[in-house]
């Protein structure tokens, strides 16, 4: 590993299917054991249920409000400052029941790669 300092750059926002939008803030060979990404849920949505293979997730929620669900859990608020760890294979989603946009970063251990990604079919 080598020291880097990383600029957040909103240019290279883009959108996913699971129904967000995208910000990778670091995710490289450099530092493989770490990924943060900054998540973006517009007004109204909801994500679609997934979960990581091999990969321990935490969503640090930093403004909006967001309705979590995740693994067993019941449904719950989430708000600016709550943190969210989500184990490997542990289906999830967030719903932004807010006003606003729900912004959050999404910490990923080791760092995200596309193949870990499933999505669940919808348990409604």
């Amino acid at each position: 590993m080598k020291e880097a300092i990383h600029k957040f750059d909103p240019s290279t926002e883009f959108f996913i299917p699971e129904g967000c939008y995208i910000t990778e803030q670091t995710n490289s060979d450099n530092d493989p054991g770490l990924s943060i990404a900054q998540a973006r849920v517009k007004v109204g949505v909801t994500t679609q249920w997934h979960r990581l293979k091999g990969t321990i997730e935490r969503y640090v929620i930093i403004s909006g409000v967001g309705r979590m669900e995740v693994g067993e859990l019941p449904p719950q608020e989430v708000t600016a400052g709550d943190v969210v760890i989500i184990p490997p294979m542990c289906r999830q989603r967030i719903t932004n029941i807010g006003d606003e946009d729900l912004i959050f970063l999404a910490l990923c251990t080791p760092g995200f790669r596309s193949e870990v990604y499933e999505f669940i079919e919808d348990e409604d």
